[in-house]
């Protein structure tokens, strides 16, 4: 059964029939209580008018003998005061539902019988001679009339005869036709559900077969790029603006997404492969031919190139836990007194931090991005640079500006990306690997702050920080 089910289609579509199911079943059977109250009543009609009819003979003193009891095949009974029968249809041959069984009066009749101890029907008295009881009672019951046995609904009035006392009149209205529009429209029901329900399971089945296509197209799609690893396809977007539309295009940027990062991780691990081969090639070339050469060996350049070769791991370490998603440390850092302990000891470097700022993060991952930004002015500054540190409203403010060359406007995005150096000239060992501002771009963002350039006043590059204040 749950691998019948198994498919949405297959849910969506039982689950409508279901529901169109019990909504007929549950309307079908209003209708026909609402049918069957609607004729019961019709019948009651009848019967009442028969037994008024009945009634007011009597009111106007005509005999039993007299009564017209026989009209119409509906079965009528007179009962007097005291329960007994004193006239009855002719043809009638067998009742029940009206209280008396019997179909033939019961002798002898005592037209002045005192009805003193008689039942009443109701609680608000007598009624005077000749009047007929406004008040009516219904029931149900059956009667055989000229051998045919049939379902009544019976009519009771009361009425006052003078000289008999008070009489009832029992009159029935047969119910056939009622039972017979009933079971008309049961059998109606009863074959027309079934058919509407098969229109309904097919129809949803269909509906959803077309709604569903499309993200079997996706998904398709989605199989195919998985088993081919081309993450340049994207799954198709059908015309139309529902959600399956929107899966699609979100799908397609997340497509779009990963390409990218595996772009970019494919280049990191290229230009990381390539910024280290060259340390790696220098040191084994000075430790040859200080093998073969002791007295050629250049301890110095060993060493540097060593140093180098940790910096780089350093950072291509730090920028692995950034793309892991690593979140700083919730900690106070006193971003003015970090300043001044990565600008202590750097030549040409002017510090503007007088006040207390306070920011929440990683002081080891802040510390790394104040020095990687004073690292990179004093690369690039011809003779001065220039450090401030302010509080903006709710965002601590740090500057770095040098007075070099500045970057240009179209390189000012372009220079925070990984292994990027925008002044050829210089060399890698003078130039570094070209991770420092990246390194400090994402330390930025991963501090819910940003990192942008601009050009300074003295003409050179002015590198804005912006963090928000603990």
């Amino acid at each position: 059964m749950r691998r019948a089910l198994g498919s949405v289609r297959a849910r969506a579509t039982l689950g409508a029939t279901l529901v169109v199911a019990v909504a007929l079943v549950a309307a079908g059977t209003a209708v026909l209580l609402s049918l069957w109250s609607n004729l019961s009543g019709q019948a009651g009609t009848q019967a009442e008018r028969t037994a008024r009819a009945v009634a007011a003979d009597l009111a106007a003193g005509t005999e039993y003998d007299k009564l017209s009891l026989d009209d119409d095949d509906r079965p009528v009974q007179v009962v007097d005061a005291s329960g007994r029968l004193v006239a009855a249809s002719e043809d009638l041959e067998r009742i029940s539902g009206t209280g008396v069984e019997a179909v033939r009066p019961q002798a002898p009749v005592d037209n002045g019988a005192d009805d003193s101890g008689a039942e009443d029907d109701d609680d608000d008295g007598s009624l005077s001679p000749g009047e007929i009881d406004e008040d009516v009672s219904f029931t149900d019951g059956s009667a055989t009339v000229e051998g045919d046995e049939a379902d009544y609904r019976f009519a009771a009035v009361r009425v006052e005869v003078d000289g008999r006392g008070t009489l009832t009149v029992y009159a029935g209205a047969p119910l056939s036709t009622e039972q017979s529009a009933v079971r008309t429209a049961l059998t109606v029901m009863l074959i027309g559900f079934p058919l509407l329900l098969g229109v309904v399971a097919g129809v949803t089945w269909l509906v959803t077969r077309r709604a569903l296509r499309p993200v079997e197209g996706i998904r398709a799609e989605m199989a195919a790029i998985t088993a081919s690893e081309d993450l340049a396809r994207r799954v198709p977007v059908p015309d139309t603006h529902d959600e399956v539309a929107g899966l699609a295009r979100t799908t397609n940027e997340t497509l779009a997404a990963l390409e990218t990062s595996v772009e970019r991780q494919r280049r990191f691990v290229a230009d990381a492969s390539h910024e280290l081969r060259s340390p790696i090639a220098s040191l084994r070339t000075q430790l040859e031919v200080g093998a073969a050469h002791p007295e050629l060996l250049d301890v110095d350049g060993a060493v540097e190139d060593t140093v180098r070769l940790q910096r780089l791991a350093a950072d291509l370490l730090l920028l692995a836990r950034l793309d892991a998603g690593e979140r700083p440390a919730g900690t106070r850092v006193d971003l003015a007194e970090l300043v001044r302990e990565q600008a202590g000891g750097r030549a040409d470097v002017t510090l503007e931090a007088g006040v207390t700022v306070e920011v929440a993060g990683s002081r080891g991952q802040l510390g790394r991005l104040v020095a990687n930004l004073l690292d990179n002015a004093q690369r690039h500054a011809r003779s001065a640079v220039t450090v401030s540190v302010r509080q903006e409203g709710q965002r601590a403010v740090v500057e770095v500006a040098d007075d070099g060359e500045g970057v240009p406007e179209g390189d000012r995005e372009r220079v925070f990306e990984r292994f990027v150096r925008l002044d050829a000239a210089r060399s890698r060992d003078e130039g570094g690997a070209g991770l420092g501002l990246a390194i400090a771009r994402d330390v930025a963002v991963r501090h819910g702050g940003t990192l942008t350039v601009r050009r300074a006043r003295t003409r050179g590059a002015l590198f804005e920080l912006r963090l928000p204040v603990a």
